[in-house]
């Protein structure tokens, strides 16, 4: 992306896929990268140079639009400040009430940690259907179920819950983001990555 600055101040924005008029020159499309830096500038185009400071993580942020800004010879666009998506459910108040947007105590949209422990519900029960085979051969012929498929499953049930306490148990988004990262628990010669949430046990 790119800028043009005339008398020191942004007048547009670029994407640089068409040709420009400045003034009473018509520039082609090629100029974007046919010009070095120092040509493009001359006739004050600028290419954009992002600030990604503020940004954060989009699956926990609401980040803002950018903003641009020339200085110092650079166009720069940056984010402000980000808003924390809500991490709890979110109810309709007396006040959307009043206004008719819904019934207050009624669920107005899920939080995080609604989302994502359904995500950790969904993985699992999709994690148990590849042997609900034997749930259901043994219903039909009364066939036991091996005891290592009726451990496995208890066991991806079990983590399964622990994986949504430690949801529930996250302070804040930040906490919540956490529980996913991967860090090396191991050494540098003999690496093991894990999140703090943990893993789902493998499949016997």
């Amino acid at each position: 992306m790119y800028a043009l600055v005339t008398d020191g101040s942004i007048t547009k924005t670029l994407s640089g896929n068409r040709g420009i008029t400045i003034g009473d020159v018509q520039y082609p499309q090629n100029i974007f990268t046919l010009w070095s830096a120092a040509e493009k500038e001359a006739i004050g185009i600028y290419e954009v140079v992002w600030d990604n400071t503020n940004k954060k993580d989009e699956a926990y942020y609401i980040n803002t639009s950018q903003s641009f800004a020339f200085a110092g010879g650079a166009v720069t666009a940056s984010y402000g400040s980000p808003t924390a998506k809500a991490i709890d459910d979110v109810l309709f108040t007396a006040q959307d009430e009043d206004r008719g947007l819904g019934t207050e105590g009624e669920l107005h949209y899920k939080g995080l940690k609604n989302l994502h422990k359904e995500t950790i519900k969904q993985q699992a029960a999709g994690i148990l259907q590849d042997t609900d085979w034997y749930i259901v051969r043994k219903a039909d012929t009364g066939t036991a179920v091996p005891s290592a498929i009726t451990t496995y499953r208890a066991a991806v049930r079990t983590k399964s819950g622990q994986m949504e306490t430690a949801i529930d148990n996250a302070a804040d988004v930040d906490a919540l983001a956490t529980l996913y990262e991967y860090v090396n628990t191991g050494t540098e010669e003999n690496p093991v990555m894990e999140r703090p949430l943990g893993e789902f046990p493998e499949a016997v």
